[in-house]
């Protein structure tokens, strides 16, 4: 992620948190904390962003600590956030744009039934470098085929 470097101090944190309530009230963002309800610990967040209007389209991102990965954390809150965006604020498709070779967040597209579209090659500049970056979306009826996939593993 463009944020995420290894000098990223609370300040620059602070400074982020300090804009999510002003976007959400413009509808230019949605930010979501992850956390564990039982002990309050900060595991995450999850959140659409680059909204069109005109097209009904926004980016989901997502990250979870690195001392949680592997729990499901980061799956769960995509579904969340997708729900959100596909029924509550009507979008017609949510953007996954995940860097090559992070296959664990492919993984937790996957998981989530995003389509995977194709390979957009130099899409991503980090640390100064620009990546090529693989496409996933969900669409309504993604969410719908899960529920359904989800549904008939419960029968068996």
């Amino acid at each position: 992620m463009v944020w995420c470097h290894p000098g990223y101090t609370l300040e620059e944190c602070a400074a982020f948190v300090s804009t999510c309530d002003t976007k959400w009230e413009r509808g230019e963002s949605f930010s979501f904390v992850i956390y564990d309800l039982r002990d309050g610990t900060f595991l995450g967040s999850a959140g659409l962003s680059q909204i069109n209007r005109t097209h009904r389209v926004a980016n989901l991102g997502y990250w979870v600590r690195s001392s949680q990965a592997g729990r499901g954390i980061a799956t769960s809150a995509v579904r969340l956030a997708a729900r959100f965006g596909l029924q509550e604020l009507g979008f017609n498709r949510l953007d996954i744009i995940v860097p090559l070779g992070n296959r664990s967040s492919q993984r937790v597209a996957e998981k989530v039934g995003a389509k995977q579209e194709g390979i957009l090659r130099n899409r991503l500049v980090l640390q100064g470098k620009p990546l090529d970056a693989v496409l996933y979306s969900l669409v309504a009826e993604d969410l719908d085929s899960e529920r359904q996939a989800v549904a008939q593993l419960a029968l068996v």
